[in-house]
């Protein structure tokens, strides 16, 4: 006897397990792209060929998240707008701004995202649009082509062509007869200096080999000078600090002088105005006395009983 199964309600089972799988699927997806990523849009000038959605997007090199959504922008056919899922906390600035770069010879590009200085406040979507807008920059291929462009062009491809008639004109006058004979006078001179050196080259060797030895005795002076001048500098710094101690003294040893002198100033001029002329006297009779002293002594010496008896009378002359 064979088992009664219920085809229904296993399909019913089979379509709610299918259900929730494809929508924890879709939650699980859903919730890892919009809380690890932050988006933005650059609108490009130039050319992305080379790019392609889910290309990297670089910050300084860094790998920091993926293009989104490549498309031409609605408002102006001229542009690209690229659509950038960047991961949540890289420093998107309003200053910082993406550029185009081609990865070698493989022609794959990235996006590059280059500035945003810290004082810079973190870019934020204006009214009016969906999301924050990054600047861009033209990208070096951009930047080649452009400056062949005007260096081909009509306009600068006649300029490059009369300065190049211009140059050959100049090199024709600079390399005419005159200016070619004085061009082989001056190698012929140069040559001539050659000769020279070369014969030379001994002494040459010799002053070089002397200012070696110059070089090296000047190398011992400077070390000599290197080890003695502190110590000088130090004996001069001791010499100026007792001299510097001598003259405080003497200032001050002046100063009690002055003092001194300033105390005695009235007995200096009574000792000048009274005693001086007094002292000058006593000098005049002392002198005085000293010849009276001087004149009884050669009268003793003559005469010594004159002290006892007297001076004798001198004798009379004839007829007296």
């Amino acid at each position: 006897m064979e088992p009664k199964v219920n085809y229904l309600v296993v399909g019913l089972f089979v379509a709610v397990l299918g259900a929730t799988i494809l929508a924890g699927i879709l939650w699980l997806g859903k919730s890892d792209y919009r809380g690890a990523y932050e988006r933005y849009e650059a609108y490009m000038r130039e050319s992305v060929a080379g790019l392609s959605v889910d290309s990297t997007v670089k910050y300084r090199g860094v790998d920091v998240g993926r293009v989104r959504e490549i498309a031409l922008n609605p408002d102006n056919p001229e542009e690209v707008r690229l659509t950038l899922d960047i991961s949540r906390g890289t420093p998107i600035k309003t200053d910082t701004i993406a550029v185009l770069e081609t990865q070698g010879l493989t022609g794959l590009a990235t996006i590059n995202l280059t500035g945003g200085s810290r004082e810079a406040p973190p870019l934020q979507a204006l009214e009016g649009q969906a999301y924050p807008v990054i600047k861009t920059g033209p990208s070096l291929f951009f930047r080649l082509d452009e400056a062949m462009s005007r260096l081909l062009s009509e306009k600068g491809l006649t300029k490059l062509l009369a300065d190049l008639d211009t140059v050959a004109k100049g090199a024709a006058e600079v390399l005419d007869e005159d200016n070619r004979t004085a061009l082989k006078r001056t190698i012929k001179d140069l040559s001539d200096v050659a000769q020279t050196v070369a014969a030379h080259k001994a002494q040459m060797e010799r002053g070089l080999d002397g200012a070696a030895q110059s070089a090296d005795n000047l190398v011992r002076v400077t070390s000599t000078l290197n080890e003695q001048v502190p110590i000088l500098l130090a004996r001069i710094n001791k010499s100026a600090a007792a001299l510097r101690a001598l003259t405080e003294e003497l200032a001050h040893t002046s100063k009690a002088v002055g003092a001194v002198v300033q105390d005695t100033r009235p007995e200096l001029e009574q000792f000048s105005r009274q005693t001086l002329p007094e002292t000058g006297m006593l000098v005049t009779e002392l002198r005085q006395l000293a010849g009276t002293l001087s004149r009884v002594a050669r009268d003793l010496e003559r005469e010594p009983n004159s002290l006892v008896f007297g001076r004798t009378a001198p004798p009379r002359g004839p007829g007296e």
